[in-house]
């Protein structure tokens, strides 16, 4: 049996944990490396580069997945590269197959599906959660032009809705951030509404993961 040898590259330590119990089930995956950015990840390719395939997150510090992938594609262009990620924007999915990205995968993916999606890459086809097939079409048939950073509107949200944002950073339910901001358990839902709507996201994760980007909080 021939195995198969991956490189999860994801800040989080957790979900780098997730991804591996996800891939413990199948007997040739051989997880032999994980790193925290795109730059730890190059420094053990430049020792051994004797990889199969990456499943690569987008947003981290140091070096993100799209610089990380257009990096590893220009040195290693035997390696395989699955973006596993919980953004499923266009612009992250249209920059990660101009740097070079095999697949594009949500990070709720089950087992099994992960699994088929690393075999279907390494056999030479292009593994997409279908969510983000249908964009990836849309993109290829209305091309967009994305902004560079500071091209960007800077993202303004009130005072409240910081305070908001911050306690949610917290891990806290809304009846306990509307005790603690002394409001209505419905005021702090329609603030989280229209926090959602400035950033352009569809859930918490998604939100603080911008504010924090935009040193919103």
């Amino acid at each position: 049996m021939k195995m198969i040898k991956i490189a999860i590259v994801d800040d989080n330590l957790f979900l780098q944990k997730t991804i591996q119990e996800k891939l413990s089930f199948f007997e040739d995956i051989s997880i032999k490396s994980k790193s925290l950015n795109g730059k730890e990840l190059l420094q053990k390719l430049e020792k051994n580069s004797n990889l199969d395939l990456v499943l690569m997150d987008i947003e981290m510090p140091e070096m993100n997945g799209v610089e990380t992938t257009a990096e590893v594609k220009k040195r290693y262009p035997h390696i395989k590269i699955i973006m596993l990620t919980v953004f499923d924007n266009d612009e992250n999915i249209f920059k990660s197959i101009k740097a070079g990205a095999d697949g594009y995968l949500l990070k709720e993916i089950n087992p099994q599906e992960l699994y088929n999606a690393i075999i279907e890459t390494l056999s030479g086809g292009a593994a997409m959660t279908p969510s983000i097939a249908l964009k990836t079409l849309k993109l290829l048939r209305e091309p967009q032009i994305f902004e560079t950073e500071e091209e960007k509107e800077q993202i303004k949200l009130t005072s409240r809705e910081i305070q908001v944002l911050e306690q949610l950073s917290k891990g806290l339910k809304y009846d306990v951030i509307a005790e603690n901001l002394i409001l209505s358990k419905g005021t702090i839902r329609k603030h989280v509404e229209n926090i959602y709507a400035k950033l352009q996201v569809h859930n918490k994760l998604e939100a603080i993961h911008i504010a924090k980007k935009n040193n919103l909080i």
